[in-house]
Order: C-alpha cells, then structure tokens, then sequence
C-alpha cells in the first residue's frame, strides 16, 4: 500500500511540473542552441542571424550558432525545425516564405505554418524597384510604357515566388501591366543582368540595391515602402502613384510546435531587450535593416496579415512554384 501510495505521490508531481509553465525555462539553455537560417551563408538572413546568435550567445552565456539549412525556397530548414524538440534549443529564423507565404505556393510541405510558435518579429527591410540605366523615365513613366506596351517590358525573378516575385505580381496588379517574368537562380545573376541592361527592371530589398544605386550601376525608380526613405528622397513611393500598395520584406524567428508559452516568452524578452541596445541598432542601421523586436502578440498578428496580403496576390496571379 504504502509503495502504490509512493508512487501515486511521484506521478502527481509529475504532472504538476509539466504543467507549471515557468518550469520549461529553468534550466534553459541547458545544451548548445541552434538558430536554423533556410538559406546558404552570406545571404542577409544569415548576417542578421550571426549578430542575434552573437548577441544570445553572451546573453545567455551559452553556445548559440547559426546553422545553414538550405534547400526547396527554405522548406527543408523550416521541415527541421518543425520537428525538433520543443524546448528552446532549435529555432527558426527566416523571411517571410516558411513563415506566411510558402504555404500558398507549395502543396506539399513537411511542415505547418500555423503551428509556428511565434518568437519575435526582427527587423523589416523597404524592397525598392529597379531599373537599367538606359532607361531614362521616372516611375510614372516606367508604368505608363508598361501599360501601353503589355508582355514588353522584362521583370528579373530571382527565385520563383519569392518577395521580388510576388512584388511584381502585385504591381501587375494595381497598375493593370502585364510584365514578362524571367527567372533566374538567385540574387546575383539578376543583378548582373539589370547592370549589363539586359533586363529591364527588378524588386529588390533596400540593403543591397543601395550601393548598386550609388555606383551608378542601377536606377532606383521607386521605394515600396509606405514613404520614401530618407537615404534617396528624390525616389518615389509606389504609393504615391498606387495607394496602399506596399512591399517590404521581413525576418522573423519561430519555435516548434508546442513550446510553451512561458519558455517562448523568455526568448522574446531576451531577443527584445538586445535589440533596444545601441551596438545592435547600430550594425542593423550599416545592413540597411529596420529595428523591430516585437513582442510575441505583434509578431503573430504581423506574421498573419502578411499571410493574407500575399495570399491574395497568390491567388489572383495564380502563382504556384510546383
């Protein structure tokens, strides 16, 4: 009697500790912590995720690394972390594909956006539109050939339903154009191609089409965000001419399903409190990056109506990558 009395004793505090929410972040971190980027090294993903796990790292006086998971428009680092443990000790950090928009693209996903456990949304970046150099209009001029010459004017796609993509689509759409859509595999041949002249314009993100701007070898003919940047302020909106329309691109870090919630709020809190620090505003001002560190309710309620705009342009362009 006496031992089954035990062992009913063992098994209430059992559950008592599983169900006390504080105690999933006591011993936290209590092994090496990986924050998987989606992408190969060098993308901006991977820079912004070097200064987080830098930043975690001395924190949490712990080991934090960033660890490269490329592959399938992020899906096979998101399908990673999907099915880690959900203790803290795998994350997730990306831009918005894994997180809102792949879901709309792909049929068949290793993974469930809508189980994410958000953590934080990080930091923002303006996408701008870019032209050859020869061409010699402003943006209003560009949408106005467009309109009248429909299937003639070139949009570099770096990467089928990617931000640049879906960018362009959405254009199409408010401005009544049709474009032609040439893909290309990454970043830097599309580039390459809009220098040589070769294709008339792209979206790309403020961070890396700035120098290129500066040197002379791109034409930056309008910003996407809601308001012109003050780095180029004689560069346009495209609100300015179409209302509403806006296109940034975003990182944001996501734990598995069932993390619990006091553990996720620790590493928001964590994650916020390096981001007011002015070393890290600092470096993300040089990478052309917007400050978030959102709390866990913003992050989930950004990450949502970004679903929904971009689904939308999903659908109504009939994008679908497979």
């Amino acid at each position: 009697m006496r031992q089954i009395a035990l062992s009913i004793l063992g098994a209430l505090a059992a559950l008592c500790l599983a169900a006390n929410p504080t105690h999933a972040q006591d011993n936290f971190p209590s092994r090496l912590v990986r924050i998987v980027v989606p992408f190969p090294p060098g993308s901006g993903t991977d820079l912004l995720s070097r200064l987080v796990t830098d930043q975690l790292s001395r924190k949490w006086n712990a080991s934090v690394i960033t660890e490269n998971v490329p592959g399938a428009s992020g899906n096979l680092g998101a399908a990673d972390v999907f099915r880690s443990a959900p203790d803290g000790h795998t994350l997730l950090l990306c831009p918005p594909g894994p997180i809102a928009t792949n879901k709309f693209l792909f049929k068949d996903l290793a993974y469930d956006a809508a189980r994410w456990v958000p953590i934080s949304w990080l930091t923002t970046v303006p996408y701008v539109l870019i032209a050859r150099t020869s061409f010699t209009g402003d943006f209003k001029a560009l949408m106005a050939y467009a309109k009248a010459n429909p299937g003639k004017v070139t949009a570099a796609m770096p990467g089928p339903g990617g931000t640049a993509h879906l960018s362009a689509a959405y254009l199409e759409s408010v401005a009544g154009i049709k474009l032609v859509h040439v893909p290309y595999r990454g970043l830097g041949p599309a580039i390459n191609d809009i220098v040589a002249g070769h294709v008339d314009m792209m979206f790309d993100t403020f961070t890396t089409s700035l120098p290129q701007h500066q040197a002379g070898k791109v034409k930056m003919v309008a910003v996407a965000s809601p308001q012109r940047q003050p780095a180029v302020p004689d560069v346009p909106a495209i609100a300015e001419l179409y209302p509403g329309y806006h296109s940034i691109t975003w990182f944001g870090i996501v734990a598995p399903p069932g993390t619990p919630d006091a553990l996720a709020d620790r590493i928001n809190r964590d994650i916020a409190e390096i981001f007011r620090r002015p070393d890290v505003r600092h470096r993300l001002d040089e990478m052309k990056m917007e400050p978030v560190g959102s709390s866990r309710a913003e992050a989930a309620r950004f990450f949502a109506e970004e679903a929904t705009l971009w689904g939308k342009v999903i659908e109504d362009a009939k994008i679908a990558v497979q």
